[in-house]
């Protein structure tokens, strides 16, 4: 048997067990019980007339970086509507808010085959675009027998997963070979696509690039930074668990010699509210929470900002930007955002997802690599005590970040040739 028929038979064996698994997501607050139907291909909205141009990425990072494409997309193609799909709440929630008119939004589905193929049917897309790196095969496979051009963009290929799947090629190769033509994130991407079997694989840039900066309501903004007044500040961005009781105890250094220092947490997974909050208060810190709208007062030492789609404003409150997955061995997150609002972005030694980007940062000056904790406390504190070389950093670092604007054009042209957009 194929390696597919195999991945089908199990499937359909675990199916109780799906359902089972997606109750449980849903008591945790992880799906969405009113548009759970959607993960089964049922109750789907009508399919827009015109040209259906299927987008999907995981979560929301993926999200966020197909937006300028769907923008051009929509502008260029008056007729046309853009299909976002996601598998998670916080993405969806994002989606929501930021996408444009003629684009909409509709959870991914469980990979059953049953489920899929009532997706593809029910929406006949005219191309599918695919973010990253999140390969089902049910789907995929679905696509393609409904002979759909099926694109991958911005693939990525890390390299614990290049190591997995270079000794699993028989599993990678048949996914890969759907595919009607990949862009990697790099250069390097595009070759270990090409070596795990994917056709015309390619790199003309890094759609994260071509993200414009991050929206902000500016009068919320402003009554915040009046609140803060002219208080020492630092942000700690997409942090994840560990790192929350690193900023607490870098807070509690730093304020020795920044006296009057205010901490932003804006962890990564705003449901974690309970365990963040608890990490800075057993330090004895006081802390002020969005979510339950505490104001920032003279002796507030941590913002708690645990709200969903709000870093826009929240990376525009303080000069200096933590951004997290880094002092622990996740991969780190992206730090494209804060850059492109001219902060001093500093990171720990584990932001290997975006290692193209942190080679060039630290070449530039752009960007500030530290290997521990320590080497974060003594750069927060040098940054926040010397303005100007804070100032110098961060036009760096928006100059790097708008650096690479053209990828969408270099993107768009190569989809304006292979698939049939205007």
């Amino acid at each position: 048997m194929t390696p597919l028929i195999l991945y089908r038979i199990f499937i359909f064996l675990a199916t109780p067990f799906i359902y089972v698994w997606l109750k449980i997501r849903q008591m945790r607050g992880k799906e969405d019980g009113q548009r759970i139907h959607e993960r089964f291909g049922r109750r789907l909205r009508r399919r827009p007339a015109g040209t259906l141009i299927w987008m999907h990425g995981a979560s929301v990072g993926e999200c966020l970086s197909m937006l300028p494409l769907i923008n051009r997309i929509l502008k260029e193609n008056p007729s046309a509507w853009v299909m976002v799909t996601s598998g998670t709440v916080t993405s969806a929630s994002l989606m929501a808010r930021r996408l444009p008119e003629r684009a909409f939004h509709e959870y991914i589905s469980v990979d059953m085959r049953g489920a899929c193929r009532r997706v593809v049917r029910h929406f006949k897309p005219d191309a599918v675009l695919w973010f990253e790196s999140e390969f089902w095969p049910n789907i995929l496979s679905e696509i393609r027998a409904a002979q759909i051009p099926l694109v991958l963009l911005n693939g990525r290929i890390s390299d614990r997963s290049f190591r997995r799947w270079r000794r699993m090629l028989c599993l990678i190769r048949p996914l890969l070979e759907l595919f009607t033509f990949t862009f990697g994130q790099t250069e390097e991407d595009a070759r270990r696509l090409r070596v795990l079997g994917a056709r015309d694989a390619v790199c003309v840039g890094n759609l994260k690039y071509a993200a414009p900066p991050a929206p902000v309501n500016k009068d919320e903004l402003q009554r915040l930074l009046k609140q803060i007044g002219q208080r020492p500040a630092w942000v700690g961005g997409s942090t994840h668990p560990g790192e929350e009781e690193m900023m607490a105890d870098i807070h509690v250094q730093a304020a020795k010699a920044l006296p009057g220092l205010l901490t932003i947490s804006a962890p990564r997974h705003p449901e974690r509210g309970d365990e963040v909050r608890r990490a800075f208060e057993k330090r004895g810190l006081k802390v002020a929470q969005r979510s339950k709208g505490e104001a920032i007062t003279a002796d507030t030492d941590v913002y708690f900002a645990d709200t969903l789609g709000e870093m826009g404003l929240i990376y525009r409150m303080a000069p200096v930007v933590f951004v997290g997955g880094s002092l622990v061995p996740f991969g780190g997150q992206n730090m494209l955002e804060p850059m492109r609002l001219g902060r001093v972005v500093i990171i720990g030694p584990h932001a290997f997802n975006f290692r193209e980007i942190v080679a060039s940062g630290k070449e530039r000056g752009a960007l500030i690599e530290v290997k521990d904790v320590a080497g974060l406390l003594g750069n927060l504190v040098f940054y926040l005590k010397n303005p100007d070389e804070c100032a110098d950093v961060g036009e760096r670092a928006e100059a790097l970040a708008a650096s690479e604007m053209a990828v969408l054009d270099r993107v768009y042209d190569v989809l304006k040739k292979r698939i049939g957009l205007q």
